[in-house]
């Protein structure tokens, strides 16, 4: 794994080559792999806590009815969807389209999940935002604040995979902090781990890459 040394010079530099904007800047991680036969339907869909919250959080629909619509709503999440709204979104294509896109995590009551997936399963699915499912009693308030502190890191038949890492506001060391959770995160489910990846970049919204390569080798070199 990266050490972080190493990314704390990534962050630095990657601060260097972006331009001072009138808006805040999100700072993205990029990882690289490689070894991986991706013609055998290599996936990853990952939901990682971030220990440094962005400025800019997760927003969440939660799909549920009665007392756990009630406690959603309290939970003050993005996003409330009860049964006969879930049902219309199943004849509304463009509507349900929408959704889909607007929000980052779906949560459901268990006892809805078939109807999610009638309704909602067509576009939740091939976005990897299909429903975390939660029982009767769970405690809302606890998994939203959760998820709100969360990024998706997600691929799917590809080499590289990209996740927000925070913004220009928060420290160097924020950011390297939860660029190292993601990285570890990621390692843990490559077939190799830290051998299939080739390199890591960090980026500003309106900044130029910067760029490590060769982990591996420099690694053997006793870099890290």
């Amino acid at each position: 794994m990266l050490n972080d040394n190493q990314l704390i010079n990534l962050v630095k530099s990657a601060r260097e080559l972006s331009t001072k904007r009138k808006f805040t800047q999100s700072v993205e991680l990029t990882m690289v792999l490689k070894d991986i036969d991706v013609k055998k339907g290599f996936a990853l869909n990952e939901v990682v806590p971030l220990p440094n919250k962005p400025g800019r959080q997760a927003s969440i629909c939660i799909i549920a009815s009665g007392d756990m619509g009630t406690r959603a709503r309290k939970a003050e999440v993005d996003k409330v969807i009860e049964p006969e709204e879930l049902n219309r979104l199943g004849t509304n294509k463009r509507e349900a389209r929408k959704i889909v896109r607007a929000y980052d995590f779906f949560l459901a009551d268990t006892s809805l999940m078939s109807s999610v997936g009638r309704s909602l399963g067509q576009f939740l699915g091939p976005k990897g935002k299909m429903p975390t499912p939660f029982p009767y009693g769970a405690p809302i308030e606890t998994i939203a604040e959760r998820f709100r502190g969360s990024v998706r890191v997600r691929t799917k038949n590809q080499l590289n995979l990209s996740a927000k890492i925070g913004d220009e506001k928060m420290e160097d060391e924020q950011l390297v902090a939860n660029a190292g959770v993601i990285i570890s995160t990621i390692e843990k489910k490559l077939p190799q781990g830290e051998k299939n990846i080739q390199n890591a970049i960090i980026k500003f919204t309106m900044g130029r890459p910067s760029k490590l390569s060769g982990i591996v080798k420099e690694k053997k070199k006793g870099v890290l």
